[in-house]
């Protein structure tokens, strides 16, 4: 009996440890975890969903954390992270969202490392949109100026100098903008408007690849508009070689420029060469102006055939032309306007024209010390009738109820008109069936309900 006793639970002992060795432990999410972070877990579920592209997924974990757990030191990064969910999405409204939610995050998180992150993420999302210089320019514009926010709010941020090189991209594109509307102008043979435009894109945009093509362009409208001037028959002469020196110097201003700060571009020669064609000194650049310009100009890229066939179908601008070295523009220049410059031309003119003819001076009367001063003379006074008679209104016509009496004493000239025109119209027979259709026309119709 009793080994029959020992036998079983021998068999009993087995049983269970068999069964514990052959069964596999649960799969607990939290085993690797301390339990005491569940904030943690909600946050590291959502960047597992985002690598796995199930954006939404992440948001909606992310939201959980922010809303249950909002002392959590998670939850800032959560919120930074529920933007970055909407940038890689990518679609247009997705970008906007993403935009809506890194504002957010720079309001509420100020003071944090990561406001710079928020910051660089709302220009990438114009840098992303933004198209060739030929077209729209409103993310470029947009672009240009989260850009230099985060430069002039974050100087010292990690993030400076990515956002510097895309900020030199960007200006790239708005310079190759105006050079082109400049260029544009300057053929149609508006130079005024060609003036204002290169003035202010070598004003704004020093570092751009073609700021010598630019500037030599605003030379030429110069040396054109003093030539248009010297030809207008209708100006004086004086004003003339005023407005023609002017233009002189303000292109001599621009070769000058071509020569002391991009000596190694290639519109070097043509400036000094225009420089003396215009009885002007030619300058000599400095050893450090050429280091500096070869250095700008090593840093650009050349594109190849394929790219620049690539970027011809596409309608992403071509980057590859701007430069990588020096700091770009963060505050923009005076802008020159075209019709400042004519309401210059337009002033110069008419101070001119009075000078001449002397109706621009005032004379002033003065009372010496031994002179008298007249007396005060009376007021004037009116001799003419107070109300004239011209505005007193005519007299209202009689009415149908007056008798002939009452008006027969002051009848006017155009009443007894009207009375010789109805005598003779009385005299006229009148036709029976016209006399008729008039009677019927005063008929009242009663109307009849259905």
């Amino acid at each position: 009996m009793f080994r029959r006793v020992l036998i079983a639970l021998l068999l009993a002992a087995s049983l269970l440890t068999g069964v514990a060795c052959n069964n596999k432990k649960a799969n607990n999410p939290l085993a690797h975890i301390n339990s005491k972070q569940p904030d943690k877990v909600l946050f590291d579920r959502a960047m597992d969903a985002m690598k796995e592209h199930k954006y939404d997924v992440a948001r909606m974990t992310l939201q959980t954390l922010i809303n249950t757990y909002p002392d959590s030191e998670f939850v800032a990064r959560a919120k930074l992270t529920v933007g970055e969910s909407w940038y890689q999405e990518g679609s247009t409204a997705a970008l906007a969202q993403a935009e809506t939610e890194f504002r957010d995050f720079i309001t509420f998180f100020p003071n944090m490392a990561e406001a710079s992150e928020a910051q660089l993420k709302i220009a990438d999302i114009h840098f992303r949109q933004m198209e060739k210089p030929d077209r729209d320019y409103a993310h470029a514009r947009r672009a240009e100026d989260e850009y230099r926010q985060l430069l002039l709010q974050y100087p010292d941020s990690k993030l400076a100098d990515t956002a510097r090189v895309r900020l030199l991209q960007v200006q790239e594109v708005l310079a190759e903008r105006e050079f082109r509307i400049a260029r544009f102008y300057y053929l149609r043979g508006s130079f005024l408007a060609s003036i204002a435009r290169a003035k202010t894109l070598t004003d704004t945009y020093p570092l751009y690849s073609h700021s010598d093509e630019a500037l030599f362009t605003l030379g030429q409208a110069y040396e054109q508009q003093a030539d248009r001037t010297r030809a207008a028959a209708a100006l004086p002469e004086a004003l003339k070689q005023r407005l023609a020196k002017t233009y002189l110097d303000n292109a001599a201003q621009a070769y000058s420029k071509i020569v002391t700060r991009y000596p190694a571009m290639a519109r070097y020669q043509d400036a000094r060469k225009r420089l003396a064609a215009i009885d002007r000194p030619v300058p000599t650049p400095t050893p450090e102006a050429i280091a500096q310009n070869k250095k700008e100009m090593g840093s650009r890229t050349l594109s190849t055939r394929y790219e620049r066939f690539v970027n011809d179908m596409g309608k992403r601008p071509d980057l590859n032309a701007a430069v990588k070295f020096g700091q770009p523009t963060l505050v923009d220049p005076k802008e020159t306007d075209a019709p400042y410059l004519v309401r210059e031309i337009n002033a110069a003119v008419k101070s001119e024209m009075d000078a001449k003819s002397g109706s621009g001076k005032l004379s002033v009367e003065t009372v010496g010390a031994g002179g008298k001063v007249p007396e005060n003379q009376p007021a004037p006074r009116s001799t003419e009738a107070a109300v004239n008679p011209s505005d007193i209104p005519a007299r209202a016509p009689s009415q149908l109820n007056e008798s002939d009496s009452s008006s027969t004493g002051d009848k006017p000239a155009d009443k007894a008109a009207d009375t010789s025109s109805t005598t003779a119209s009385k005299d006229t027979p009148k036709d029976a069936s016209s006399s008729r259709k008039a009677k019927k026309k005063h008929r009242f119709k009663i109307p009849i309900p259905f």
